[in-house]
């Protein structure tokens, strides 16, 4: 049987694959709001229920989908979710109402939350410390692959056919990413295709992690059960849920409203849109590659743990103020801006996700991921129905503009003053 060297690193290519599948099944319907509301009339208000719907459902699976992770294994939990939410990217191209649109908008959301959490727990089934970050960085870079091809190929399908065919033609793309990922994905001790040198290199960083995180201390996580009710009892996860409760919502009023942003304030139509909206994406997934790089690079120059994903977090939030600047500045500044945001709102998503598997082990992994995606989530639904409000009654982006600068810093003082050390648990 033909073995794979560096199997680890194909296994990260193809959950970046899955990633850009998700983000270019999400981003379907903001870049081709413009296009929809042609045939939908859909409102400012409306349409910020539309993402509320699909956020609430994301925001419950996320949970749901760490435990299903933990429960059926990734392999198994990760292709029936991709199956599921595959089907409802394909719901949106046969409706014909905003309230077709809001169930379509929700199946998806159901399907989706689980995707992350499944992410995760791969990673920390494949990748030891030194390299977790960077399998993190690739994945992220994978949801910034699909937000960057979805304004141009959503654009070209539109011209072509019609703006049905793009949710028929992503739908399939999962289907064929499942078949996959159930062909050839399982944890390493049970892979046919990995050598015996790579699977001997993972087995002994996760035992030299695993014995010195008991040498560390006594009161380890791995010592009580893993609940979430368990969970809760550790303070670093309320930190973490924290700090994604404020940043989520940066991102997802990105991804949402820049496209809508682009149509409605700087009056780009469907073909410029699909010229120009790829970029600030683009940036995002060089932040997502470079934050995940920096920080392996960091450990592998023997600083902690601690330091190197703190250096990473607190460079990211110091550069998230400038999109204060977005609305006063020339549309071509202005998408400069967006993409600085985006870049840095990555470098930072990808060193905070790597926080789950550095402070908890393999086994809750999952479940950590799922809760932290889950308040995420909750927390960009709020931000989303106010920035919906926000349009209503004053028809400018300023206030919006000027919170989605601020919550960075604010989740980084509090990861910095409330986990004094990025290390393996103990209760709070």
């Amino acid at each position: 049987m033909t073995r794979i060297p560096q199997l680890r690193w194909w296994i990260a290519g193809l959950l970046a694959c899955a990633a850009a599948l998700s983000y270019l099944d999400r981003q379907s319907f903001p870049v081709a709001s413009i296009e929809i509301q042609k045939h939908i009339a859909v409102s400012d208000q409306q349409y910020s229920v539309l993402q509320m719907l699909f956020l609430l459902a994301y925001s419950v699976m996320y949970a749901g989908g760490g435990k299903i992770a933990d429960w059926l294994g990734t392999r198994k939990g990760y292709s029936i979710l991709i199956l599921f939410w595959s089907a409802a990217t394909g719901l949106h191209g046969l409706v014909s109402s905003v309230f077709g649109l809001g169930v379509a908008r929700f199946l998806l959301g159901l399907g989706e939350g689980g995707g992350f959490p499944c992410s995760s727990k791969a990673i920390s089934e494949w990748f030891p410390a030194e390299d977790r970050a960077l399998a993190f960085g690739i994945v992220n870079t994978g949801s910034s692959v699909g937000a960057v091809i979805a304004p141009p190929l959503i654009a070209l399908i539109i011209i072509t056919l019609n703006w049905q065919w793009i949710f028929f033609l992503t739908s399939a793309a999962g289907l064929v990413w499942a078949l996959v990922w159930w062909l050839f994905y399982n944890p390493p001790a049970e892979e046919r295709f990995i050598t015996p040198e790579e699977l001997e290199y993972i087995r002994q960083s996760l035992v030299r992690a695993r014995l010195a995180d008991e040498a560390a201390a006594k009161d380890r996580i791995s010592q009580v059960g893993t609940s979430w009710i368990d969970l809760f009892r550790y303070r670093q996860l309320w930190v973490l849920l924290a700090a994604k409760f404020l940043t989520d919502a940066v991102w997802f009023f990105f991804i949402f409203w820049l496209p809508k942003y682009l149509g409605d304030v700087r009056h780009l139509n469907i073909k410029q849109i699909g010229y120009y909206a790829w970029i600030p994406y683009a940036l995002a997934g060089a932040g997502s590659f470079t934050g995940g790089w920096l920080s392996s690079m960091l450990v592998r120059r023997r600083l902690t743990v601690n330091l190197s994903r703190k250096i990473c977090l607190g460079l990211s939030a110091a550069t998230m103020p400038i999109s204060l600047l977005i609305a006063r500045s020339p549309v071509g500044w202005a998408l400069a801006i967006f993409s600085m945001a985006l870049f840095a709102h990555q470098f930072w998503s990808t060193n905070l996700q790597t926080l789950s598997a550095d402070i908890f082990p393999s086994a809750v992994v999952g479940s950590v991921a799922g809760l932290m995606g889950a308040v995420g989530s909750f927390g960009a639904m709020l931000f989303d129905l106010m920035v919906g409000s926000a349009l209503t009654h004053t028809h400018s982006y300023s206030l919006v503009l000027l919170s989605a600068g601020l919550l960075h810093p604010i989740a980084f003082l509090l990861i910095l003053f409330l986990i004094p050390r990025i290390e393996p648990a103990a209760t709070a």
